[in-house]
């Protein structure tokens, strides 16, 4: 007799499998494209009396010599090679941004917030907080997502939604929403705020000093579409939060949400008391210290990771003295906070690995990104000053892949892109914007991007799972951005 079984249903592949075989093809493309060089030209002073950084000549790009050109399989004397890659990426960098800051960042966050929810504090408070606010809950999404992207266009918030994914996934899963909705109110909505910035000093400044726009110009028609996207993602969040909130197994993060559903009642200790008070006292005044450092005194991840790392401790010297906690448990909450999140920090290393690869990112050192640099910007010549708006947001969309850094980008194709926008007819400041597109809304997606795998990581959401979710609204903001691109360019835009 024959049994039919039925067939196994098809997994998707691991994010680190996929990273693993991005790295073959970067490792293969470093043997079949040349690499090529720049030479910069030498710093200038504005009408302003600011001195701006070295730019790219774009007419000086030249082939490398060296025949000896491709990653070879390992090595030596930190060399990079092709299975040296998760190594190098990991190490890359500096503190202040790079592979090695968003991980240590990343690691001391998980750890502080696995004490603070350890602590029972934050889940008792969630409670009594949904008790007293039945009939407001409906304000919670928009209201959250309009700050977030408030944030990014303010201030180029971004690594900072890592931490508030921790702070609100709890409040998300006891309302009734899933991973996916908190990653889509914090992160997305930063994104998007950065995207149409009108005044981002890490991303709209640098491109418009580069490209030789006055600072902070052309605001208006960016209000205009820091509205329409926020509008936007606004509704798009709370539609999808909606019909989780009606049917949550709908949810693609369902199974990881329910663990932490059931970790979480566990972890409530009892009725809201005065010891949660205190904790939730400590831990509103730490959220309030990041948020006064990050606007007024320009803290970034060394800092912001030290502050909760304090507000760990803080939060784990009250419980002891409360009886709620003691020291042993307290370091074992650290530990694990900080082991669960171990794999998006890993990942975040290993993907900086793709650029090494290519032959990094300085544009006077022979590379394969340089030669993609130079042969994206001579596609744009002989079409349409539409066509040629639209091929550079495509460009910047598909360059944010290798560098996800707004600065670094903008440093990178910006010298390049604006000369080349004289000679199509399109206005410098559309040459600004279309970089402002591609490089903030891909952030939303490319598995590039530390930010979004650390928010990832912290809500336990997979990037296949979330590519799975996230490809309908991806489409649906480069169909919003080339609106954007195309209105810029009917209109003049200067």
């Amino acid at each position: 007799m024959q049994h039919n079984t039925p067939p196994k249903a098809l997994s998707m592949p691991d994010a680190f499998v996929i990273l693993f075989f991005v790295m073959v093809l970067a490792a293969l493309a470093s043997h079949l494209i040349p690499a090529g060089s720049f030479k910069l030209l030498p710093a200038q002073t504005n009408a302003q009396g600011e001195v701006l950084k070295a730019r790219i000549d774009p007419q000086s790009f030249s082939y490398s010599q060296d025949n000896s050109q491709g990653v070879v399989l390992f090595a030596e004397q930190g060399e990079t090679g092709f299975l040296n890659y998760a190594f190098e990426g990991m190490v890359s960098g500096d503190k202040m941004g790079a592979a090695i800051g968003v991980i240590a960042f990343i690691l001391l966050t998980g750890g502080a917030f696995g004490i603070i929810m350890q602590s029972g504090a934050v889940n008792n408070g969630i409670l009594a907080l949904i008790k007293r606010t039945q009939n407001m809950q409906f304000l919670f999404i928009p209201l959250m997502f309009t700050l977030f992207s408030l944030g990014g266009a303010v201030f180029g918030m971004g690594e900072e939604a890592i931490a508030f994914c921790i702070v609100l996934l709890p409040l998300m899963l006891a309302l009734g929403y899933d991973a996916i909705t908190t990653v889509l109110v914090t992160y997305i909505a930063t994104q998007i705020g950065f995207a149409t910035s009108w005044m981002n000093p890490f991303s709209v400044a640098i491109a418009q000093g580069i490209a030789g726009v006055p600072l902070m110009s052309g605001a208006s028609y960016r209000m205009a579409l820091w509205l329409v996207f926020t509008l936007f993602g606004v509704i798009f969040t709370m539609r999808y939060a909606a019909r989780i909130k009606q049917q949550p197994k709908l949810s693609l993060s369902f199974a990881t949400d329910e663990k932490l559903r059931s970790q979480q009642l566990e972890q409530q200790q009892s009725a809201f008391s005065a010891l949660d008070a205190a904790i939730l006292t400590v831990f509103v005044a730490g959220i309030a210290w990041v948020i006064w450092g990050v606007v007024a005194r320009g803290y970034y991840i060394p800092e912001i990771a030290t502050q909760f790392f304090a507000l760990g401790i803080a939060t784990a010297i009250i419980a002891i003295l409360g009886k709620r906690m003691t020291i042993n448990g307290a370091a074992d909450a650290f530990k694990q906070g900080a082991a669960e999140l171990l794999p998006a920090a890993m990942i975040v290393g290993m993907a900086k690995g793709i650029v090494l690869l290519l032959g990094g990112d300085d544009p006077t050192q022979p590379s394969v990104l340089n030669t993609l640099l130079h042969l994206a910007g001579e596609s744009f010549s002989g079409v349409s000053s539409y066509i040629a708006a639209w091929l550079m947001l495509i460009f910047q969309s598909v360059f944010n892949f290798f560098v996800t850094s707004g600065s670094g980008q903008a440093a990178l194709t910006m010298p390049l892109v604006a000369p080349l926008s004289d000679l199509v007819g399109v206005s410098r400041q559309i040459a600004v914007l279309a970089f402002q597109l591609g490089d903030g809304l891909t952030n939303c997606i490319v598995p590039t991007s530390a930010s979004l795998i650390g928010c990832l990581g912290v809500v336990r959401v997979d990037w296949m799972v979330w590519a799975k979710f996230a490809w309908k609204l991806q489409l649906w903001l480069f169909v919003l951005a080339s609106l954007s691109v195309f209105v810029a360019v009917a209109i003049g835009y200067q």
